[in-house]
């Protein structure tokens, strides 16, 4: 059987297609035949691009023209791009949850059925059911200058901004997916675990680099990024076209773990961490 998961000829969007998972994505999908337009603040060197549009994450301006120029039909959005926890707390926020958000919503109307979108979240915001009064006054803020207000206003809450961010995608994605599937569009996000990209220097810096070595997977090892891709490429294609709503946990075996049990979970908290 040829073209499996069927990306031949289709429009795709993947923010972040500089770098690390969101490069492997948009690689993956020019290789499956896809019409692939990248958007990073820089120039990805991902071959066979359709496009590219620098664009600010933190700005819903340049978010909304970028999608305007990019324009037609969209099929499928990765939404990869992404900000480590050693960048200012409100930079953080932006571009992982509003602008994340801004360019879904901006990317919808585009959209046919059949169409889907997967985000990159990550382990640390599995949490966020035990988190859902907090993170729900932030999902349904209506726009990107509400989201904004929203995480000005919570500066205790985003001393942990990265985390906080990663469980804003969980939930928007868990609240959205119900919205969509009346128009036949799909919404899925994954959890990676530990990944050796060129991000993980910043997690090392951010929680110190013995803390990622010893981080629990059970699998013994960290993932590379295109053992992250992958996922997020079936999930947008028709052969999930059951699946919407899904958190996609792609850790290498650590949640399983820690609900059941056979991981301590105070390995989530670096040593210091929040401390005053």
């Amino acid at each position: 059987m040829s073209d499996v998961l069927q990306y031949e000829g289709k429009r795709v969007i993947v923010t972040g297609a500089a770098s690390g998972m969101g490069a492997a994505t948009a690689q993956i999908l020019v290789d499956l035949g896809a019409e692939v337009h990248a958007i990073d603040i820089k120039k990805p060197e991902v071959t066979g691009l359709a496009s590219f549009s620098q664009c600010d994450l933190r700005d819903p301006a340049q978010i909304d023209e970028t999608v305007r120029k990019i324009g037609k039909i969209v099929n499928a959005l990765f939404n990869c791009a992404g900000l480590p926890n050693t960048f200012p707390d409100l930079d953080v926020m932006l571009v992982n949850f509003c602008g994340l958000r801004q360019v879904t919503e901006s990317v919808i109307p585009l959209m046919i059925e059949g169409s889907s979108i997967a985000s990159i979240a990550s382990t640390a915001g599995i949490g966020w059911m035990q988190n859902m009064e907090l993170l729900f006054g932030l999902v349904l803020t209506p726009d990107f200058a509400a989201a904004r207000a929203w995480c000005e206003e919570h500066p205790k809450e985003l001393a942990n901004a990265y985390g906080l961010s990663k469980e804003a995608i969980n939930a928007y994605t868990a609240f959205r997916s119900f919205n969509l599937a009346k128009d036949g569009i799909r919404i899925n996000c994954v959890n990676p675990g530990p990944t050796d990209t060129p991000m993980m220097p910043e997690f090392e810096k951010a929680v110190g680099k013995k803390y990622m070595d010893d981080f629990p997977v059970p699998l013994g090892r960290h993932a590379v990024a295109d053992e992250q891709a992958w996922p997020m490429v079936f999930l947008n294609s028709p052969r999930s076209s059951f699946v919407t709503g899904l958190q996609f946990d792609c850790d290498g075996g650590f949640k399983g773990g820690l609900f059941t049990g056979q991981i301590d979970p105070t390995v989530l908290m670096p040593e210091g961490f929040g401390d005053a």
